[in-house]
């Protein structure tokens, strides 16, 4: 079995991470739990108020219909390779990573806070925040209930960010897996693999210009809209139990997620990291799988 290391929160990491931010000075001492990817709509409001960098993930029309005061437009697209089949996949290269962030405001020790429409997005969030965390920034979150939470109580008290931000990569592999990985982790116990996408999808329909239709063998089916409640929040306690208990989720399973370029896994795996769950994101998904060779990386449709 490959064994993906599961995620350690060391303290002495952790708190260097989080001690530059910790010694300003004023309303800028706000810090939210770095174990959590996705905060409440007054908590971001906080970190906001503090200082907190706000990336709005919407697209420009949702965005030419509501603004967003003090934000930073944002997309996926920015981090990710530019041709399919690899189009999902983060930018390998570390230096213009760097630059894209730091022109966007990203700071080490600064929290970020994504947004989207909650009703009318693909997770783009989600994305966003698994992103930044894959690529070690530690104060990256979602907000619960998106722009129409975070609006709830009025304007924002928010800044537009200081241009240029100082984020420095620092890679890590705990939130996703290589088309490689997800290949040898097919049948292992303790593993739940998830296809976000829609059912049509998952029965082998390829609207999206896959190569090939289906789903990997032995994964479940959670359409990743699915883990939103009617109030337009993320399912919690009792309510997201129940549904991860209905697919094998334990204390000491690790889940992979994949749709069709890592946007709504991405979103499904911070929902699911958020909870404490050892969830992993497979940026490749389908535009990558199914352009592979199929007896190396099969895909069924019963």
């Amino acid at each position: 079995m490959v064994v993906l290391a599961p995620r350690r929160f060391v303290f002495v990491a952790v708190l260097m991470s989080i001690l530059p931010w910790l010694c300003v000075t004023g309303a800028q001492a706000e810090v939210a739990d770095t174990e959590q990817w996705v905060i409440e709509a007054d908590q971001a409001r906080s970190l906001l108020a503090a200082g907190a960098l706000l990336l709005d993930t919407r697209g420009a029309a949702q965005r030419a219909l509501q603004s967003l005061p003090g934000s930073t437009p944002v997309t996926w697209q920015e981090f990710s390779n530019p041709d399919l089949p690899t189009k999902g996949q983060l930018l390998a290269d570390d230096a213009v990573l760097t630059e894209q962030l730091r022109t966007l405001g990203v700071s080490n020790a600064v929290p970020v806070i994504a947004v989207a429409d909650t009703a009318n997005s693909w997770g783009e969030d989600g994305r966003i925040v698994w992103t930044l965390r894959t690529l070690g920034h530690q104060q990256a979150y979602l907000v619960n209930g998106g722009i129409a939470a975070l609006l709830a109580d009025g304007d924002l008290l928010a800044t537009p960010a200081a241009i240029p931000g100082n984020f420095t990569i620092r890679r890590t592999s705990d939130f996703e897996v290589t088309k490689e990985q997800l290949s040898a982790l097919i049948g292992q116990p303790d593993v739940v693999i998830i296809d976000t996408r829609e059912p049509r999808e998952y029965a082998g329909d390829t609207p999206y210009g896959e190569t090939r239709g289906g789903h990997v063998p032995g994964a479940k089916h959670v359409y990743f809209a699915d883990l939103v409640g009617a109030d337009g929040k993320v399912l919690q306690g009792e309510a997201l139990s129940s549904r991860l208990n209905a697919l094998g989720v334990t204390e000491t399973t690790q889940v992979v997620s994949y749709c069709t370029a890592g946007i709504r896994s991405g979103f499904v795996t911070a929902v699911l990291q958020s909870a404490g769950v050892d969830a992993r994101n497979y940026a490749g998904s389908m535009w990558e799988w199914s352009a592979q060779d199929p007896a190396a990386y099969p895909l069924v449709t019963d």
